[in-house]
């Protein structure tokens, strides 16, 4: 099997509520990798694949912006 490393990068201004996941961690499609806020509503972030966490970039509490990298993960094809 080939891998391929993904970056889930956030898709608005939010804060991150909390982290789901750690690194190693091997997570299946569909999985919540994290939560977090905006404009007082809860938005889980999903993994679109499968494949293993391979770096964590957030902490909880953090502020993050429209781009930023969340999560990479190491996909399986």
């Amino acid at each position: 099997m080939n891998s391929h490393p993904t970056q889930i990068r956030a898709e608005m201004v939010a804060n991150v509520l909390a982290i789901s996941v750690s690194v190693g961690e091997v997570i299946a499609t569909g999985d919540v990798l994290l939560l977090l806020e905006s404009m007082k509503m809860e938005i889980p972030v999903l993994s679109e694949i499968p494949g293993t966490v391979v770096e964590i970039a957030v902490a909880p509490g953090d502020v993050i912006q429209e781009g930023d990298l969340l999560i990479r993960l190491e996909a399986k094809v």
